[in-house]
């Protein structure tokens, strides 16, 4: 069952298209700058769109994949004009991503697994627990039985943040003290998941930096301990990203990628960004799917990622 079946198409793309307003804004205004006064699309124009790519958090190596299909594009069509160039863009960063496997997605397949085992990483401040909490708000919507295990014990504001997100969606919390042994924390949850007949588990871990080897170890960790409860947890390794911060996401997501399994990646605070564009370059250059973008504070702001609709909301309806 898909998880956004408890919102209607339309709702979705309500909260998608307010969601990415501030980068909208933002991109087609460089556009129009960089095309002004230009009737069709030529090596100038070229040059410019690769900068306003570049500037929107595209990525370098995503912008050069997309300048180069569309001047295979205007080499084969002979002449192109500007007031297209809004169509061939959404045209050829959706053939992109399709090309490089980034295709729609219902969010997380929590069929044939019960419980269904998720953890979540990333570092301080990237809205980790509360895309957690929204999860959890989601599932608890579908009727789904949910735990929350607060395995980040080395800042009391997590626990604390984690059971106020329990108490808001009505889902139990299993925590210990704060310093205790974060795969200790996650050893008792899936034992309480199980024992309640829980379909979701959902367990917080410690935002510290990406580069400290002694966290990396830890997850590996925590992993190995839920196993020893359910054989073959985590069913998903969920990577929280900021991304209104940028080329940061993408280097930390490079960085998470490397030294732990990670297997889906979410992406928050676009709503509060002009760098939205940094979603193409991770879902384009990552071997990691986006499965979840955060698009504002209210519990149905986190969306599956779907690259055709994101694509469509980004260049829907402007004129350059």
């Amino acid at each position: 069952m898909g998880l956004f079946n408890i919102f209607s198409k339309k709702e979705k793309k309500e909260i998608l298209d307010a969601g990415l307003e501030k980068t909208k804004t933002t991109v087609f205004g460089k556009l129009a700058r960089a095309i002004a006064g230009k009737s069709k699309v030529d090596d100038e124009v070229l040059d410019k769109l690769e900068e306003v790519l570049i500037s929107s958090d595209v990525g370098v190596d995503t912008t050069l994949e997309i300048i180069e299909r569309i001047e295979q594009r205007v080499a084969r069509d002979k002449y192109i004009n500007t007031a297209e160039l809004n169509r061939i863009l959404r045209e050829e960063i959706s053939s992109l991503l399709a090309d490089h496997g980034a295709s729609s997605n219902d969010g997380f397949d929590t069929e044939g697994h019960k419980p269904y085992v998720v953890m979540v990483v990333g570092v301080n401040g990237v809205g980790k627990t509360t895309t957690i909490g929204k999860l959890a708000y989601q599932f608890h919507q579908m009727g789904k039985k949910v735990y929350l295990g607060a395995a980040d014990t080395f800042r009391a504001a997590a626990v604390e943040q984690l059971c106020i997100w329990g108490e808001r969606v009505g889902v139990p919390v299993v925590k210990q003290q704060m310093g205790s042994d974060p795969a200790s924390v996650a050893y008792d949850t899936l034992r309480s998941a199980v024992a309640n007949d829980a379909d979701i588990v959902l367990i917080d871990t410690a935002g510290r930096l990406h580069n400290k080897i002694n966290l990396m170890n830890e997850l590996t960790k925590i992993k190995k301990v839920m196993q020893k409860v359910v054989p073959d947890a985590p069913h998903e390794v969920l990577l929280v990203l900021d991304g209104s911060t940028g080329q940061n996401a993408f280097e930390q997501a490079k960085q998470f990628t490397k030294a732990t399994e990670v297997t889906s990646l979410a992406i928050t605070k676009l709503d509060g960004t002009a760098k939205g564009g940094v979603v193409i370059g991770i879902s384009n250059q990552l071997k990691v799917p986006v499965k979840y973008i955060g698009l504002g504070e209210k519990m149905t702001d986190l969306q599956p990622f779907n690259s055709a609709e994101f694509i469509h909301s980004l260049f829907e309806d402007k004129q350059l």
